[in-house]
């Protein structure tokens, strides 16, 4: 990514279900690179005190937030979602997408990852496998913390 590249990159965020501490995470790297982050949800959100962070409130129902992020997501953006079938749709529009514990999604890794959901989604549908993950802790705040700056160093160096 070019230097010009870098300066137009988003960062977007499927803010629904994304922690505050990972946001928070988000909105300093935000402010140490100058880079804008845009919180995309379907309920009401905080107001932040920074030009930097913008947020899109989208109507309710199922896959708008995610809808409105894949529409305007540019291959030049990061998107920190949990949502796999939206990092899909990013990685297929040229775009990284970043989960809050640290797992970046690209063109090598997503489609594995869409069929382990979606076998996951069959087992617990069929009573075989119930919950999901475990709730974040401090090493995944950390890994994620980590995998954003290397993230983001590496699009801003224009390597992928």
């Amino acid at each position: 990514m070019k230097t010009s590249a870098w300066r137009e990159m988003k960062i977007w965020v499927d803010a629904d279900a994304c922690p505050r501490i990972i946001k928070e995470i988000v909105f300093r790297a935000s402010d140490r690179l100058k880079t804008p982050v845009v919180l995309v949800a379907n309920m009401g959100m905080d107001k932040h005190h920074t030009p930097l962070v913008t947020s899109v409130l989208v109507p309710e129902g199922p896959d708008v937030a995610d809808d409105y992020i894949a529409d305007h997501v540019a291959p030049v953006d990061l998107v920190i979602t949990a949502d796999i079938p939206l990092a899909a749709r990013v990685v297929e529009k040229g775009g990284l997408a970043l989960d809050p514990r640290g797992d970046l999604y690209t063109e090598d890794n997503v489609g594995e990852r869409l069929s382990y959901r979606d076998l996951l989604q069959e087992l617990r549908s069929a009573g075989i496998v119930h919950g999901g993950p475990g709730q974040l802790g401090l090493t995944d705040r950390q890994r994620f913390a980590s995998a954003l700056d290397r993230t983001l160093t590496r699009m801003i160096r224009g390597e992928r």
